[in-house]
């Protein structure tokens, strides 16, 4: 958010894939994280292509090494139980 993304953007992550508030770069990006994430999904050489119209090779590794990051994180803590430190509290959305 300090970077510039709205709340309705990041509460709009889950529906990337259809949510007009995400640019195609955006779309590409988040897939991407999401197939390096995801147990049992992959990289295909399709989305690679789709990946390295978007991003320059430099680019690509950066946002690779961010996403193996925050996924080396993700295990880490919970593997040792470690909680979220409200650092990054994000505001609640009412129901809808």
């Amino acid at each position: 958010m300090q970077a510039g993304a709205t709340a309705e953007k990041i509460q709009a992550v889950p529906q990337f894939k259809e949510n007009p508030l995400f640019s195609e770069r955006e779309r590409v990006a988040l897939e991407f994280a999401e197939r390096m994430t995801i147990t049992g999904e992959k990289v295909d050489d399709g989305l690679f292509s789709r990946v390295r119209r978007h991003f320059s090779e430099a680019e690509t590794v950066e946002l690779a090494a961010a996403i193996a990051l925050e996924n080396f994180r993700s295990k880490f803590n919970t593997a040792l139980g470690v909680e979220s430190q409200g650092f990054c509290v994000l505001p609640s959305t009412p129901p809808a």
